[in-house]
């Protein structure tokens, strides 16, 4: 069975466009995709908290007083976590987040996503995507025609009209096909390609 999409031109739809099976055809599996946000999201964690442990603190050489007689409790060093300016017991150090995928189940997961995005005609297909000069104003009009609350506008070309255009605007992202990932893709109610851009698509996760 062929998967087709109607390509609008002016917030209109026009022709058909037949979509590639490999790609926009595959069962949803959530399970899957949700394993490679995770992994996304979890590679985007910096980690870089770091503590000192008592034998990385300053100080402490010798004894503050000596063992008996004081009247005080006992202390070997100033480093001591009971200390003021001592040692953290547990210190937190420097860590990796990132989760291995392998490519194989990351392409899986695009297919998956791109194919229910189809099912659910989240995906709107225009066949280009200009704007004349960088206004916001012009961005906001052309979106207008669609009614979008939220969109991902996916284009095969980014100009510096297209870009100063859409940054200021709420809900509305502006990448190019080789951004494109699962968490973009969820992260929107509309995404909106370009006639170019799903073939460039269909030839990375073919």
């Amino acid at each position: 069975m062929s998967i087709n999409v109607a390509v609008h031109k002016q917030g209109k739809p026009g022709e058909s466009l037949q979509l590639s099976e490999v790609v926009f055809n595959k069962p949803f599996n959530e399970p899957l995709l949700h394993q490679v946000v995770t992994a996304i999201l979890a590679s985007h964690r910096q980690g870089t908290r770091a503590q000192k442990t008592r034998s990385e603190v300053s100080g402490g050489g010798t004894k503050p007083w000596k063992q008996k007689g004081t009247g005080r409790a006992r202390a070997g060093s100033i480093r001591s976590p009971l200390w003021k300016g001592g040692g953290t017991t547990f210190a937190a150090k420097p860590q990796c987040y990132k989760q291995k995928i392998n490519k194989k189940s990351y392409v899986t997961a695009v297919r998956s996503l791109l194919s229910e995005l189809v099912r659910q005609e989240r995906l709107v297909v225009v066949d280009e995507f200009i704007i004349e000069q960088p206004k916001t104003k012009l961005m906001l009009e052309q979106l207008k025609a669609y009614n979008f609350e939220s969109v991902l506008i996916v284009s095969d070309a980014i100009d510096e009209n297209l870009y100063l255009a859409s940054r200021n605007i709420r809900n509305v992202a502006l990448v190019d096909v080789v951004e494109v990932n699962p968490v973009l893709l969820i992260g929107f109610d509309k995404v909106l390609m370009t006639v170019e851009a799903v073939k460039q698509l269909e030839e990375k996760f073919a």
